[in-house]
């Protein structure tokens, strides 16, 4: 089982990088094989530029995962630039027969306080699973979105043990699920 972990954040080794990473370790310690795709070190053109960038590197990770978790930093509760064009340009994934289809997907946000807008970037992050026929999880025991954090600087995530708790939790929900559907 596959399971691959993409920050949304334009900054390397940030909050939404430090939550991938830990909901990445939980599924490889429960014996998944994982990847790591960070957007802070790719060149995502919008839909209607050139094409000369690292998108189809990334749709070649989204194929060959069973399932993909999704982190974006909170940016007026919305998911952040660089993830939007990406999510724009996985638009062939879709129209060549539904390949992200049947795989499980998981969302992770961070915001600057509490009540920061994650839960609309979770929603986000899942609409997006869903136009692509992805089974949505979430974390089941601590929250009803996903992984759900707060952080301003980049360490403060964590300091939050609930947020830590939604990731991680969501992190064994996206392992169960996927191990589930693999029988």
């Amino acid at each position: 089982m596959k399971i691959l972990g993409i920050s949304g954040s334009s900054r390397k080794g940030g909050n939404t990088e430090i939550l991938i990473r830990r909901a990445l370790d939980i599924c490889k310690k429960r014996g998944a094989e994982t990847a790591f795709v960070s957007l802070a070190e790719k060149k995502i053109n919008y839909w209607l530029e050139s094409t000369e960038d690292d998108v189809d590197e990334i749709l070649d990770a989204m194929k060959s995962a069973d399932a993909i978790i999704i982190g974006s930093p909170t940016y007026f509760a919305s998911v952040s630039g660089k993830l939007k064009s990406l999510f724009d340009r996985t638009f062939p994934l879709r129209r060549g027969n539904y390949r992200l289809s049947g795989k499980v997907g998981g969302a992770i946000a961070v915001g600057g306080s509490r009540n920061g807008g994650q839960e609309h970037v979770c929603t986000q992050i899942h609409n997006w699973m869903l136009l692509h026929e992805m089974i949505v999880v979430s974390d089941k025991k601590t929250a009803h979105f996903g992984g759900i954090a707060v952080g301003r600087t980049p360490g403060d995530v964590l300091k939050d043990d609930l947020g830590i708790s939604t990731v991680e939790n969501l992190a064994i929900r996206v392992f169960d699920v996927t191990k589930e559907m693999k029988k």
